[in-house]
């Protein structure tokens, strides 16, 4: 592509790259039919990526050793938090980062100027958004929910847990405080059992199908999960709210002005596209 080779292995690696986010949109698709389309955006992928590497090395500014040692220094720490040494890879290694760390800065300026004459939303496009997508913008219920979990593993077999789970249940009844049992029984005893605010979907499904059931200040049955045996205690419900256009404007506007960057962008790979000379070899 104008000049430039590209391999097959850097298509193979956009492939296993997308795989797994495209297979979960298009799970519907014919495994045949799934892999060619993958491999055809995997290919436009990278031929867009050489073009727009091809054009800032060609046009864009000079990038100063400045900006390349302090992008450096943000590079060495990414190897420190992953406990690997920058310091003992061997200096060819180096200057290739050094080398892409350029290009990089590259790319981002050459993005930022195709970018950089977009407008604020109007407010009446951030009004129509909002209608056209409410749901988006409507916070789940949310239950502050507490428990006592007897876990059944190597130390506990089942009917230890659940004798000892059914125990804390007598003693709730008995009139004695859920939370005064919490320590006496369970396995997880951060925060006194207190899960917090949860939604649906955060915890598994056994338990939810319990809990979300349950009233404020009621205390469930013995129920299982997959973990062990447990009872909750609910202490709150907060119902599903929609937020209004006040709320999450910011958010809208920041949504709006990502589909103009990606359309802007997106046009300026088409005129890329339309002047290379791209050969199948």
């Amino acid at each position: 592509m104008n000049g430039e080779r590209i391999e097959d292995l850097q298509i193979k690696q956009e492939v296993e790259r997308l795989r797994h986010h495209y297979e979960q949109i298009f799970s519907d698709k014919k495994p045949k039919e799934r892999e060619a389309q993958l491999l055809d955006w995997s290919r436009e992928n990278v031929i867009e990526r050489v073009l727009i590497n091809q054009h800032a090395r060609e046009f864009g500014p000079p990038i100063s050793e400045t900006e390349v040692e302090s992008a450096l220094v943000e590079m060495k720490k990414q190897y420190e938090n992953q406990g690997r040494s920058f310091e003992k890879l061997s200096a060819e290694d180096k200057e290739k980062i050094r080398e892409a760390l350029e290009s990089q800065i590259k790319v981002e300026r050459l993005l930022q100027s195709v970018c950089k004459d977009i407008p604020e939303p109007s407010r009446e496009s951030i009004v129509e958004y909002y209608e056209e997508n409410k749901e988006q913008f409507r916070t789940p219920e949310q239950i502050r929910v507490a428990h006592i979990v007897k876990y059944i593993n190597w130390q506990t077999d089942e009917k230890s847990a659940c004798d000892a789970i059914k125990q804390a249940r007598e003693e709730v009844n008995n009139g004695i405080a859920f939370e005064l049992l919490v320590d006496k029984y369970t396995d997880c005893p951060d925060s006194g059992g207190d899960l917090g605010y949860i939604t649906k979907g955060q915890m598994v499904e056994e338990f939810e199908d319990v809990v979300f059931k349950l009233g404020p200040g009621e205390v469930s049955d013995v129920f299982r999960t997959r973990f062990g045996f447990h009872i909750a205690k609910l202490y709150d419900r907060k119902p599903a709210v929609l937020l209004s256009p006040e709320e999450v404007k910011g958010r809208i506007a920041e949504e709006l002005k990502e589909q103009v960057r990606r359309k802007a962008v997106d046009e300026f790979v088409d005129t890329l596209k339309d002047k290379a000379k791209i050969e199948e070899i």
